[in-house]
């Protein structure tokens, strides 16, 4: 089996998503993607685990890093692929439309046909970024060959709906522990009761009214939710620990320390853990590159509420943004799908871009 970069990004869509790539088993469609680039003289390709970078070396006076994973989350009877319509669009439906393997097929696509960009190019397809940032092949690769991350701007392939998104929403989990004393329940005033003592918790949580935060002329939605509570021993003993787990989105002004000095301040006179944060990324819209690729694909920019990998970049000093076809909504969806006439656009974006003088 090959990939033939010469058919069109939509059925080239097709063909990627019907080739399974779950977390942690993207080795097949990995070699497939180093294969066909590898065909292509004006690329030096570089394959780090089951990554797979292909640059252009031209010497042109700007760098742009375009990035896609490569991996989904499981099946759930979503593929193969198929051509159908939802209200009479024309769209593919099937796990990894939209997340992502639409951008990865643009993006396979222009690196094939733009021999000679205006901008050098490093395309990145990575793997398993689904799952645990231990495992994310970017984050791998920023750590063993950071030089492949030198770039002037990054584009991340998210699904963007089309539209440019810039930066991204931070995020971060923390645990808010109550204890108590076990007793059995048919005499539970011997005991004290861990989850009644939890109810404090979930009001403070019911009442709290997050923030729009506006960062560089994009308005960040923050958030602070329950996302798990546990405890409890047996139906007959008074718990002593209640968990409630509780997930921060908080807007890119404000650092990792600043979102887990806040979560603490709201849930004064509790124990607060911190498991697990990461940093988000301002917009970087007012380099003078980005404005320019704004400007090339006529979009509107948004910001981007979630956490994606554009973090990594801007973590490294280099502005990002995501761009790439289909609805965030839609992301890890059984119904998951994406116009068709979104990812042609999406190509025809990049490739007024970066095959004109915009770069």
């Amino acid at each position: 089996m090959a990939l033939d970069l010469t058919m069109s990004s939509v059925d080239l869509t097709r063909t990627i998503c019907d080739i399974p790539s779950v977390s942690g088993e993207e080795g097949v469609l990995a070699d497939l993607i180093e294969q066909a680039v590898s065909a292509f003289p004006h690329l030096e390709v570089i394959r780090h685990g089951n990554t797979v970078v292909a640059r252009t070396n031209l010497g042109r006076a700007q760098r742009v890093v375009i990035a896609g994973h490569i991996d989904t989350v499981p099946l759930n009877g979503n593929v193969p692929v198929r051509e159908t319509e939802v209200d009479g669009v024309p769209v593919l439906w099937g796990r990894g439309t939209v997340d992502m393997k639409a951008g990865v097929a643009v993006q396979l696509k222009l690196a094939a046909e733009l021999v000679a960009p205006s901008a050098d190019v490093t395309w990145m397809w990575y793997d398993n970024e689904e799952v645990e940032a231990s495992r994310n092949g970017l984050a791998l690769l920023a750590a063993s060959r950071p030089d492949l991350f030198a770039g002037d701007f990054a584009i991340l392939g998210e699904p963007s709906d089309g539209q440019v998104e810039g930066g991204c929403n931070g995020t971060l989990r923390a645990v808010v522990r109550t204890e108590g004393v076990r007793a059995h329940s048919a005499r539970a005033w011997v005991g004290e009761n861990a989850i009644h003592r939890a109810a404090p918790i979930l009001a403070r949580l019911a009442e709290y009214r997050p923030r729009d935060v506006s960062v560089e002329g994009l308005v960040y939605r923050e958030g602070l939710n329950a996302v798990r509570i546990s405890g409890g021993v047996a139906g007959n003993v008074i718990p002593d620990v209640c968990e409630v787990e509780v997930n921060y989105r908080f807007a890119p002004s404000k650092t990792a320390e600043e979102a887990a000095a806040h979560v603490r301040s709201v849930f004064a006179g509790f124990p607060v853990e911190v498991t697990d944060s990461s940093e988000g990324a301002r917009p970087g819209l007012d380099a003078p590159i980005a404005q320019r690729f704004v400007a090339a694909v006529g979009a509107t920019p948004m910001p981007k509420y979630g956490w994606t990998d554009v973090a990594r970049f801007s973590e490294l000093g280099i502005p990002a943004v995501n761009y790439g076809p289909g609805d965030p909504h839609l992301a890890h969806h059984d119904e998951e799908r994406v116009p068709i006439a979104q990812i042609v656009a999406v190509e025809q974006g990049l490739r007024s871009w970066l095959g004109g003088s915009g770069a």
